[in-house]
């Protein structure tokens, strides 16, 4: 299982604006990250939407981060573009089980255990520690 490059791209973009430290325009960003610049404002728009980023319009316009790196987790940059992480999608509302639904299936709880077990690790990551 791999991060989707929409996710890595993020992650990119939320260390150059915590390691820039101040506004910086979309060109320098995807020149920084080596993210296209249509792709930069695809993510930038979804970061702005979460709250994760601010963005200024102007000759003075740009995106900064709309909270310290230490308050941002790589949990909240992957879930602001991938939604809530699960191992499995029988964890979905939308996802329909195959097994009888009065079947005990075994290995949900494995699922869900992982799942917990990555949330927790992704959220124990911040970007203030990420980018010393």
């Amino acid at each position: 299982m791999c991060l989707t490059l929409e996710s890595d791209y993020a992650v990119r973009i939320i260390g150059c604006l915590t390691e820039e430290n101040k506004r910086v325009d979309a060109k320098n960003i995807s020149e920084k990250t080596g993210v296209s610049l249509r792709f930069s404002l695809k993510i930038l728009r979804k970061l702005v939407s979460a709250g994760l980023v601010k963005s200024f319009k102007g000759m003075q316009g740009g995106y900064e981060l709309a909270k310290p790196p230490a308050q941002i987790t790589m949990k909240d940059v992957i879930e602001t573009v991938e939604g809530s992480y699960y191992l499995n999608k029988c964890h979905e509302d939308e996802f329909v089980c195959t097994r009888d639904a009065k079947s005990f299936c075994r290995y949900r709880s494995v699922y869900n255990e992982i799942s917990d077990i990555v949330r927790s690790k992704l959220e124990s990551y911040n970007f203030e520690q990420l980018v010393k």
